[in-house]
């Protein structure tokens, strides 16, 4: 999906310039070093100094249930979203996502073209009547982005997960397909 629209936020209007497409084994540099950034590995659940290794692991043969997309700009990857469609019987319509997004191309709608994509094709092409994902209490930008994306939070996790030091809590939010 080519876009090149015009986009306002924060009542500031942008143009994008990207691709969003599946992730292919060219990508895997581009998106081992989009998770090397501070802030995309400090808000999901990666780790510091990841291997390039790892991510050729986990991507060069995605299992059957297991969805990339990525965002291109000028050839680089500049954004990444990845779901987990559940296989057990009585979940198979649930899905998780995650996503991450360049730090030098936040705020022109990356993030919102990556997770529609993902949304539309969840919920159009795989059955998906319910995403979930979690995100961290203090990041209020993606909290914001995925509830205008029909995200709501539907509960708060104490001391989810250990990042710089300290347990932090996350909300549980979902998009259920009505």
């Amino acid at each position: 999906m080519e876009l090149d629209t015009i986009h306002t936020v924060a009542g500031e209007t942008k143009l994008l310039d990207i691709e969003i497409r599946h992730s292919n084994a060219s990508d895997i540099e581009g998106i081992w070093r989009l998770y090397s950034q501070p802030s995309c590995y400090r808000e999901t659940l990666q780790q510091p100094f990841p291997s390039l290794q790892l991510w050729q692991k986990r991507l060069v043969e995605l299992p059957e249930n297991i969805y990339s997309l990525v965002a291109i700009r000028d050839g680089e990857v500049v954004g990444q979203i990845g779901m987990e469609v559940f296989s057990n019987p009585r979940r198979k319509h649930v899905a998780n996502i995650g996503m991450a997004v360049h730090e030098e191309f936040r705020a022109i709608g990356i993030a919102s073209a990556l997770l529609s994509a993902m949304v539309s094709h969840a919920q159009n092409w795989l059955a998906v009547r319910r995403i979930e994902l979690e995100v961290y209490t203090d990041n209020h930008l993606a909290i914001s982005l995925y509830k205008k994306h029909g995200f709501i939070i539907e509960g708060e996790m104490r001391e989810y997960a250990f990042r710089d030091g300290e347990y932090i809590d996350a909300f549980l939010m979902a998009n259920v397909k009505d």
